[in-house]
């Protein structure tokens, strides 16, 4: 009969060892938890201070692109009197989806909307290009073609790729 108070006494001692941990756990438990948060805000602003850079110069490469294919500064920079208007054309398209490859990565960096932005209005630009080359005769220089192209341009309502470095420059306000 001397084995069941042993047992008793094993059975007490377990049962407040436990009851030790529970209590130890139960005050530990908000300051691990504070301190979970807090490496996790420390580990937010350390990334943040090396990614903030790249994705600042995200937005500069996908405004600098926008730029570098709005018809304007395209046909200025490929010096269209020297082409035929398909000519032209070709190397427009060309152009645009050169630069558009070039700066694909920037995705990585600029936010989902920022980057539909500039998939429109490389589509559009191109649609643009070809909606002029479409109206003009088939013998027609790259003169003409250019001016077709600004004609398309000024008709329209508001600068489509203000527009676009505008809704950019909103998403990017975000980031601050």
């Amino acid at each position: 009969m001397a084995v069941y108070p042993f047992l008793l006494d094993i059975l007490k001692l377990a049962m407040a060892g436990v009851a030790v941990v529970w209590v130890a756990f139960y005050l530990a438990r908000p300051y691990l938890d504070n301190k979970e948060k807090f490496q996790l805000l420390e580990h937010k602003k350390h990334n943040s201070t090396h990614t903030l850079p790249l994705r600042l110069q995200g937005y500069e490469r996908v405004v600098l692109l926008i730029d570098r294919i709005n018809p304007s500064n395209l046909l200025l920079r490929l010096n269209s009197t020297t082409y035929t208007a398909a000519e032209l054309q070709s190397l427009i398209i060309s152009e645009v989806r050169n630069e558009f490859q070039h700066n694909v990565t920037q995705q990585i960096y600029v936010s989902s909307h920022s980057w539909q932005v500039v998939k429109r209005i490389k589509e559009d630009t191109l649609k643009l290009v070809n909606s002029a080359a479409r109206a003009l005769p088939a013998d027609a220089s790259g003169l003409e073609l250019g001016k077709a192209i600004l004609s398309h341009l000024s008709q329209m309502d508001t600068d489509p790729y203000d527009g676009a470095i505008n809704l950019i420059r909103i998403d990017l306000e975000e980031l601050f």
